[in-house]
């Protein structure tokens, strides 16, 4: 199999300068690994990701989900000629988060010129599914 990347994602710089002073580094979270056709990431399950009941807040995963989705579609066009924007997200949500870490994993559906579809699977430490989102982005020429 080949690699979807047009330029390969290097954790470091993701992490310690694309995410600075974002809601990506408010929220804990960290991109973990790359592989020829995937971009995963986790995020913390705790004070800055619950809701009242404490659990791991819908908007937290929805977060989790968009960024996973749409650093792996930066990563796959030609940034020095277009760029990628979030068009569309949704999220069902399957299972809380009490502690530990929110697990994420992004791979594409479709990759075309104009528009990409990346599904997004959210899973516990245990590895059980707690939420599936699909990200669509639009790709539009850098103005």
């Amino acid at each position: 199999m080949s690699s979807i990347w047009h330029q390969t994602p290097n954790l470091d710089m993701i992490n310690d300068q694309m995410n600075k002073n974002t809601i990506v580094e408010w929220l804990g979270i960290q991109i973990t690994e790359v592989g020829d056709d995937f971009l995963s990431g986790t995020m913390p399950a705790d004070s800055r990701t619950f809701q009242p009941y404490g659990v791991v807040h819908g908007g937290a995963n929805v977060v989790l989900a968009e960024t996973l989705g749409s650093v792996a579609g930066a990563h796959v066009i030609d940034m020095s000629t277009t760029k990628c924007l979030g068009q569309d997200v949704n999220a069902t949500h399957l299972r809380p988060v009490s502690s530990g870490l929110v697990l994420g994993i992004a791979k594409p559906i479709h990759l075309g010129r104009r528009s990409h579809v990346w599904e997004i699977r959210l899973t516990n430490e245990a590895g059980k599914l707690t939420c599936i989102s699909k990200l669509t982005l639009a790709i539009l020429p850098l103005s």
